[in-house]
């Protein structure tokens, strides 16, 4: 169990370096297809994944793999562009190390991105959705085995995941700039696979509005140590028990690019007034 406090210890160190100006107010992570929001940043210092120790080294086209460090609206956040996925092989301990660190770095809140699928018939491709809660279908649990006693408790309370108050903003900034947003559940699932229409079909029926291959096992990983979190889910493609969607990774990429702009939007409004 040292080890592990030592190698995020270690790791935290190195990026600790590279930001001595300011502790950053938030935490990003931004998912297939949304990188374009790093170019909100104003740039104080990046390191590559590959020159930080333990580190997870994203595999997927549209994660570039490096921390950005600077300033949002005036305010300082550090934004991973590119995650790593269970799917890639890496075990839930490696994919939520890096919300391990930020907690170390002193960071309280967290906004994350994601691509997903959706299986609610009144959305539409482009939308973005506010995720108000989740499904958790991963097969393992980021949390499993001994506790990290000085992150959080054996049995961390999940009423509530995402931060009433941080979505309560976003519909707030939405609702003053014209943003459709939807508001919905997001189901985790392992991947890499494109679900099948009968699978989107049971992603339905369990209460879901949207599925992906991400953002869950990071989002019990924060809540665990306390930290604040929301997430926004661009809809890029949409799925059913009757409808056969022709889903590519291109594909995915290409939605996401067309609903950046109110995702840009969206998440510079909270950080600018968020408190």
């Amino acid at each position: 169990m040292q080890q592990i406090y030592d190698r995020i210890n270690e790791t935290a160190r190195i990026i600790q370096s590279y930001i001595s100006e300011h502790t950053p107010e938030f935490a990003i992570i931004l998912g297939s297809g949304l990188s374009k929001l790093e170019d909100e940043v104003e740039v104080i210092s990046e390191i590559s994944y590959k020159n930080i120790p333990n580190f997870p080294k994203s595999t997927v086209a549209g994660h570039k793999g490096k921390l950005v460090y600077g300033k949002i609206q005036g305010r300082y956040v550090l934004m991973m562009a590119g995650r790593v996925h269970y799917y890639e092989g890496y075990s839930m301990q490696e994919v939520t190390y890096p919300i391990r660190v930020f907690k170390q770095l002193g960071i309280n809140r967290l906004i994350l991105s994601n691509a997903s699928g959706g299986v609610n018939p009144n959305f539409s491709i482009g939308d973005v959705m506010i995720i108000r809660d989740h499904i958790n279908l991963f097969p393992e649990h980021p949390l499993r085995g001994k506790n990290l006693d000085e992150f959080g408790a054996r049995f961390p309370d999940m009423s509530k995941p995402y931060s009433h108050t941080m979505i309560a903003t976003l519909e707030e900034i939405a609702k003053k700039q014209g943003i459709k947003v939807q508001k919905g559940v997001y189901v985790g699932l392992q991947g890499p696979t494109f679900e099948t229409p009968a699978e989107y079909g049971m992603v339905r029926i369990l209460g879901g509005d949207a599925v992906g291959m991400s953002t869950v096992p990071e989002v019990i990983v924060a809540r665990h140590q306390g930290m604040e979190v929301c997430a926004l889910s661009v809809i890029t493609d949409l799925g059913g028990p009757d409808i056969s969607p022709n889903v590519s990774h291109e594909e995915v990429l290409n939605a996401a690019n067309i609903a950046m702009p109110n995702v840009v939007k969206l998440v510079k409004g909270l950080i600018e007034i968020y408190k």
